[in-house]
Parts: C-alpha cells; structure tokens; sequence
C-alpha cells in the first residue's frame, strides 16, 4: 500500500472552470504550481471546495489527470471521493486509482443520512475496492454522517483506512481521537478556523480551503503552531481567522474563489447552482480579505 506523510497543509483545491463552465486546464495547472510552490505537502482534488458533486466523470478525471501530471511526484496527489451509491464510489475508485494518484478523500454516501450500520458497510466495502490510503471525511453538519469513534474503531480493521479529517466542530473529538487510536489514525483538521487548537492539540496535517487564497501564510501558521512557537501562531491565527471563518459558511466555495480571485485573478465561475457572490455578501468578503492581506503586510508577511 502506498503510504502518505500526514504532516503539512493539504489544500482542498478550487477546480478552476472557463466562463461557459467548462474546465480550465492551464488554470488549474497554474493553481497548483502556486500551491506547491508554497510548500504545501499535498493536494485534495475535488472535494467539496473543489465541486466534485458537480462535475461529471470525465471531468473527474481529466482533474485528476492534469494534477497528476503537473505535480510530477513533488507532492501527494488525492481524489475526493463522493457519491450517490456504493457500487458507483466503487467503480470510481477503481478507475481513479489507475491515474497515478497517491489516496482518496471519502466523503459518506451523497443524498442519504446512512446510520451507523450503514456507515460502516459503505466505507468498508470502498476500502476494500482499492489499495490506496483513505482519508474518511467526517463532517456531520455537511452530510449529517457522524464518524464517531465507536464508528471509526469498526472502520480501523480495514488497514488502507488511514486518516479522518475532522470537522466534527467539536474540539474534543481530536484528543479522543488520538488517545483512543494514537498512531493508527492520522487526525487531520478540517476546519480552517480551528487549525490552531487542533495543532495544539496534536494535529499534524489540515485540509484546508482558504489556503488556496493564503498557501504560504497557511503553511508558515502550521509550521510555527508545531514547532510550538504559539505566540507567533496565535499572532498571524488573529489576523487569518476573520478569513478562515468563510471556510466554515455553506457559501464556502464562492468565498474561496472570490478570495483566490483578489490574490491571483483567477476565475470566480463555478458550476451552477452556484452562483459568484453578488451586493452586500460580494462586498463583505471582499472587504474580509482586504483586511487580512493588510493585516499580514503590519506582520511583515
């Protein structure tokens, strides 16, 4: 099995789309070379941040191609994983996992609140459709599937179940998480406006979706919060979290590309529903992320 180094930030990375909403190639190539040259240590395609529920295959994995391809080994490259039925998560992994890429990120099955039973029958019967590290996305507020640690014990006998991003928003899911399962499970944070307490708390790795606006400033916070320097951390956390909080807004998705948009120029287009942010939700973010670059120019980033 292909093993992967939970330590760094691992950007859940907006797709980038033409105007008509087709994929932009050279723009998502462009994405992550800034990414990596960032520093980051990984990278998630498609996950929500990145509208995998939106996209259909092909898309899916000319993505996935293109990130393959563009990172050249220099960082991990994972899938987001997320779909209506278990046959067709099965069938996808079995097809993504040939493109080269280094582990999925498994969200519960799209559309239905599976219970406990259930939640333990999908994710295991996916483990068991590939060799690739898992990466189990728990996030009860976006799916209503709650990976507790009762559910997550059962889960562990698959040995390619490997990490859990946590965005549980409790934050005492991390440290009974780490004591009950210590090195078995690399507990990932998945919340952008609570990387600083799960670093503290012991979390090494955090999949991240306004560092696709902010890569090197996300990067040096977890890097100072690991090397225990929490002044400093805490110091450049006060002036990200305004920020960070848009992680956390079901508009999650338009804030980013807005964001990304103001640091880079990159499209803000994605797939409808969705919509770019417009009047007195356009201006608040824009004025959010003003703020934050001024804020990081007063601490000499």
């Amino acid at each position: 099995m292909k093993t992967i180094d939970w330590r760094g930030v691992f950007p859940a990375v907006t797709t980038k789309l033409k105007p008509d909403f087709s994929l932009d190639l050279e723009a998502i190539r462009a994405g992550i070379e800034r990414l990596i040259d960032a520093r980051v240590a990984g990278l998630v395609m498609m996950g929500m941040v990145g509208e995998n529920a939106q996209l259909d295959p092909e898309e899916k994995f000319a993505v996935l191609r293109t990130a393959v391809e563009t990172a050249r080994g220099r960082v991990p490259v994972l899938s987001g994983l997320a779909e209506t039925s278990t046959q067709r998560a099965c069938a996808y992994a079995d097809e993504a996992q040939k493109l080269g890429i280094a582990g999925f990120m498994v969200f519960p099955g799209l559309t239905y609140r599976s219970d406990a039973r259930e939640t333990v029958q999908f994710y295991r019967t996916v483990a068991r459709a590939t060799e690739l590290p898992l990466l189990l996305y728990n996030n009860p507020r976006g799916y209503g599937v709650d990976l507790t640690p009762d559910i997550v014990e059962q889960l562990l006998a698959e040995p390619n179940i490997v990490a859990l991003k946590e965005e549980s928003y409790d934050i005492t899911r991390v440290t009974d998480l780490i004591t009950r399962f210590g090195d078995r499970l690399n507990v990932v944070c998945g919340v952008d406006d609570m990387i600083l307490e799960s670093a503290v708390l012991g979390v090494t790795s955090w999949v991240s979706g306004m560092a696709n606006a902010v890569p090197e400033v996300s990067v040096k916070l977890l890097e100072l919060a690991s090397a225990g320097d929490y002044a400093k951390a805490r110091e450049l956390y006060r002036v990200l979290t305004p920020l960070y909080h848009l992680d956390t807004e079901v508009k999650l998705v338009q804030h980013i590309k807005l964001a990304e948009h103001m640091m880079t120029g990159s499209s803000e287009a994605m797939k409808p529903p969705r919509l770019p942010l417009a009047g007195k939700e356009r201006e608040r973010t824009m004025e959010i992320t003003r703020k934050t670059l001024a804020g990081l120019r007063a601490l000499g980033y």
